[in-house]
């Protein structure tokens, strides 16, 4: 049978494997037959055969995600009716041969053999599953009679780990069968998404399952093995992360933090270009099945390697909500450009003090030169002065305190506190300690990286928030589109020009100005446009610090809206975003703009970069398309998989 499955997978556009060549041994017996308690239920079997999963790709038709076809090591059994002690004694000679050639342990039970003996003797018993290449080349070498390599198809990610909480895994959907065999079973378990797209489009990717059909004569004895219905592929799903700009963004990560997220996205199309949490994990790691050792390691590490930072983790934005703030105040009018407020070192507000970050004052500031210096004492006036409803109203049009869309299950909504929040979990409106508090980004508002990476792009392309997009379009095997997801818009913000020129000329003086506090992500010749924050979370206990860099670049006509993130370990409070997480995404950046962009001449060290972005602890947050056009697929070329060629 496993011939005749091989010849199969052969018959499935797109891929392709070439079978190892049997000895005269291991060729399977002509005339098998099932055990009695099968003989007297059918004459024929149409047994499933599972189609491969289509491919997932980023917006180039580069591969994330394939099926490859796997070697299964099998064991044949003789004939029917044989006593239960010569099976399992013709079983154990088999594998003592096979722990011979292959180092993999033979973990098959004396039980399993003989219900698979009694209740599937016609089909081989899989003892060891996906052999890797030279697994395979040792056993076709050994040519061990009864023994055969049975093939099967198999999830694959060719590139590891990379954008692995994006993309999720396949597991597979069930145990393998050991009852009967029952007409339309399965020849072997079919894959099903667990994580991320994988699970999303899991109906999309599930191909179409073919059909083996095996006759028997009266007497039980196989008469043929017909493939009647080869299985047909499923649908490719093409994402629109840059296989290239994910890369980079999680080696920034893997370099520069221990926990965190970068965001990357296209301010013109909502595309999301790269969505990389840290640490990541290895979807391979999944197929066919992971072990028990291998999930405990994982769900036990300290730094959760299965948790996608980047759109299910919400966090205190810091100061980047200044940038919000701003723009509530100039276009309500509660400030002009010009207005001057004082920053001191500390304001009295109610019955509390509420800290500059410095230590000393700074004088009267009009806003670019506030947010240029991040002075908090600044915001918290201006916040008061604005009103809670403007601030709040406006965040939450650029996209805040709500899910971006994306096809992915779990992601975080975030939350902005309005009045109604703040009545139905504290029984009050927000006061002006709350308002001091929210100006800053602090106190229970929450946002994810990738929110606060679309509410940069919509700030940076002039007023349009685009619905963020994860996935272009699905697509048959020879590229005919079957669904296609458009850009589209959520809302027009309806910016000033003015007001709109005045936010970004304060954003690339954050970067480029005497004073800002992210002078590490200067480009030359680019402006780039961002905002620095820092903002504690969690139990007054165990409190962390989220240090944050988000904006656009270059400033006049963004192609890039982004937002990193650097999670700082537990009461460790010197941590500031323009020291931590702006190396992040300007390493990105660097790479992106190296055509016009001249190299820095020297890199400043973390202990002479400023501090100017660090603020005081304020109250712990509650918790932490297409144009039509088709995507031509990059197919893998047969010999990756883990078959011989």
């Amino acid at each position: 049978m496993g011939h005749l499955i091989a010849f199969c997978l052969l018959l499935v556009p797109g891929l392709e494997a070439q079978e190892p060549e049997p000895s005269p041994a291991a060729t399977p017996a002509e005339a098998q037959a099932p055990s009695w308690e099968t003989q007297r239920q059918a004459r024929t079997y149409s047994l499933g055969i599972p189609a491969p999963r289509g491919q997932i790709t980023d917006c180039h038709g580069n591969p994330l995600a394939q099926t490859r076809v796997s070697y299964n090591l099998a064991l044949e059994f003789p004939g029917p009716n044989d006593p239960d002690a010569a099976v399992l004694e013709y079983a154990r000679a088999q594998m003592d041969a096979v722990r011979q050639v292959v180092a993999r342990p033979t973990a098959v039970t004396d039980a399993q053999i003989l219900k698979h003996y009694h209740n599937r003797g016609v089909i081989p018993l899989d003892i060891i599953l996906d052999l890797s290449p030279a697994d395979v080349e040792a056993i076709q070498r050994a040519a061990l009679p009864h023994i055969i390599l049975h093939p099967v198809y198999q999830r694959f990610y060719p590139n590891g780990s990379l954008a692995g909480h994006v993309i999720g895994y396949a597991g597979k959907s069930g145990r393998a069968l050991d009852g009967p065999i029952q007409d339309n079973e399965l020849l072997w378990p079919n894959a099903e998404g667990r994580e991320g797209i994988e699970q999303t489009f899991n109906a999309q990717l599930t191909g179409r399952v073919g059909q083996m059909n095996i006759a028997f004569d009266a007497n039980g004895v196989k008469t043929s093995e017909k493939v009647a219905i080869p299985p047909q592929p499923g649908y490719n799903v093409v994402t629109t992360l840059d296989a290239d700009i994910q890369r980079m963004a999680e080696e920034a990560l893997e370099k520069g933090a221990k926990r965190g997220a970068v965001v990357i996205l296209d301010p013109n199309t909502g595309d999301v270009l790269a969505l990389a949490s840290w640490p990541v994990f290895n979807p391979n790691a999944f197929v066919p099945t992971i072990t028990p050792e291998a999930f405990k390691a994982l769900a036990s590490d300290p730094n959760i390697p299965l948790l996608p930072r980047a759109f299910r983790s919400a966090y205190p934005p810091g100061s980047t909500f200044k940038v919000i703030v701003g723009l509530a105040a100039l276009e309500s009018g509660s400030i002009k450009p010009d207005s001057e407020f004082s920053c001191p070192a500390a304001l009295e507000i109610g019955n509390r003090t509420f800290h500059n970050w410095k230590k000393t004052g700074s004088g009267m500031l009009d806003f670019v030169e506030a947010l240029t210096q991040s002075c908090d004492t600044y915001f918290y006036q201006v916040g008061i002065k604005t009103g809670s409803k403007p601030i709040t109203d406006w965040a939450t049009k650029d996209g805040l305190g709500a899910k971006t869309g994306i096809p992915i299950f779990g992601e975080a909504e975030g939350r902005v506190p309005t009045d109604e929040y703040m009545e139905k979990v504290y029984g009050r409106k927000l006061l002006n300690g709350d308002i001091a508090n929210l100006a800053i980004g602090q106190g229970d508002l929450l946002v994810t990286p990738l929110q606060l990476a679309q509410a940069m792009g919509a700030i940076g392309n002039g007023g349009t928030l685009y619905q963020t997009r994860l996935v272009r379009q699905v697509q048959t095997i020879d590229s005919r589109i079957v669904t296609a997801y458009e850009v589209r818009v959520k809302e027009q913000l309806d910016i000033d020009p003015k007001i709109l020129a005045v936010i970004k000329k304060a954003m690339v003086d954050v970067v480029s100005g005497r004073g800002g506090t992210a002078s590490e992500a200067r480009i030359e010749n680019v402006d780039v446009a961002g905002k620095t924050g820092t903002a504690q979370w969690g139990p007054k206990n165990h409190e962390r610090t989220a240090a944050w860099f988000a904006g656009f670049a270059p400033a006049d006509k963004p192609k890039y809206a982004f937002a990193a993130l650097y999670e700082g370990a537990a009461n460790v409070a010197d941590v500031h975003g323009g020291v931590y997480a702006a190396p992040l995404v300007t390493k990105v950046l660097r790479e992106l703009f190296k055509d016009q962009a001249k190299p820095k001449k020297a890199e400043h060290k973390k202990k002479d970069q400023t501090k100017a972005d660090r603020v005081e602890k304020a109250e712990p947050a509650q918790q932490a398309q297409p144009s039509g056009k088709d995507v031509p697929i990059k197919r893998a070329e047969p010999a990756e998989t883990p078959g011989p060629r």
